[in-house]
């Protein structure tokens, strides 16, 4: 009986596995949105505390067979909510132009992330995909809106030693969204918050399982 439960359990993985490497097979846009740091210091500039942002690394590491990656670097002080309205109108003309809303995945790391809490807000798509990386803090500005609500796929990423971080699922924004297709993943680098600005497997390699979701 035994053997036959392993032989149920590996082709339970097998076919779970073929479904999401179909699915990647298609085309996948990813709109990534870096933090804040690198709106405001070039490429080459080191953090006081993180060093530098590995943006262009990081890039490298999305993009792929069937994955295109569309981002650019933010100018210097730009308003989080009007830059989400313009991702907004990014990703529905994507849609516009026969692009699955399956098929599109906004990636953001600290204010990145709260950018694509915005898309999130502003597209009010339950099959909108979100990875959000060390962008949900304790009474955050998010939370200062009680109307603020969260839709589609999310997978959260945080890190341990990150300072006053939060489970996303604590947050109050999640409470009131109802979401239903969502996961969150906590780290332990050791790098407090510098976690994302490094290209690191650790939340590169589940963002990308995320996309391919």
């Amino acid at each position: 009986m035994m053997k036959y439960q392993h032989i149920f359990i590996a082709l339970v993985l097998f076919s779970s596995m073929f479904v999401s490497g179909q699915k990647c097979r298609q085309k996948q846009y990813i709109f990534f949105l870096h933090n804040k740091f690198l709106e405001d210091h070039s490429l080459k500039e080191k953090h006081p505390k993180y060093g530098i942002a590995e943006y262009e690394s990081i890039l490298t590491k999305l993009k792929g067979e069937n994955r295109i990656v569309i981002s650019e670097k933010r100018k210097p002080d730009t308003d989080p909510a009007l830059y989400a309205l313009k991702v907004k109108k990014q990703i529905d003309s994507l849609i516009k132009k026969g692009v699955s809303v399956n098929n599109i995945t906004v990636v953001g790391t600290s204010q990145g992330g709260y950018i694509a809490q915005y898309v999130s807000y502003y597209e009010k798509n339950p099959e909108l995909k979100f990875v959000l990386i060390g962008s949900t803090f304790k009474d955050d500005s998010l939370e200062k809106d009680k109307n603020f609500r969260l839709y589609g796929k999310i997978l959260s990423i945080t890190e341990q030693s990150d300072d006053g971080h939060v489970a996303l699922s604590e947050e109050q924004r999640f409470s009131r969204s109802g979401i239903k297709d969502f996961k969150e993943i906590e780290l332990k680098t050791g790098l407090n918050h510098g976690f994302l600005f490094k290209a690191l497997d650790d939340w590169i390699i589940p963002t990308k399982e995320w996309i391919c979701h």
